[in-house]
């Protein structure tokens, strides 16, 4: 399965289950078939990304383990600008409809 966030001003944000799933989780969100954040959220769901991703890359997470491949900061970037774009405009995104 994949996410695919929607929203009416801005190309989809894609992803596979797994990654989309932790991004709902961080934000907040129940990882289901479908689901909207709305403008008025989106500030909030930033803040917890750009929170996990300062986590991840100070090793606090995983204490000794150096992260391999595409960490966090790299997979929640598309997603942090379709969001932040979203809420300046006002608009929602929605996954799965």
């Amino acid at each position: 399965m994949l996410y695919r966030f929607k929203s009416k001003n801005m190309g989809d944000v894609i992803m596979l289950e797994s990654i989309g799933r932790r991004m709902l989780e961080i934000i907040g969100k129940t990882p289901s078939p479908k689901g909207i954040i709305q403008s008025e959220e989106m500030p909030a769901a930033v803040k917890a990304l750009e929170a996990a991703i300062a986590l991840e890359e100070s090793g606090e997470d995983d204490p000794g383990i150096v992260p391999e491949g595409v960490g966090l900061h790299q997979r929640a970037k598309p997603f942090i600008d379709m969001l932040q774009w979203n809420h300046k405009v006002g608009e929602d995104v929605v996954w799965g409809v």
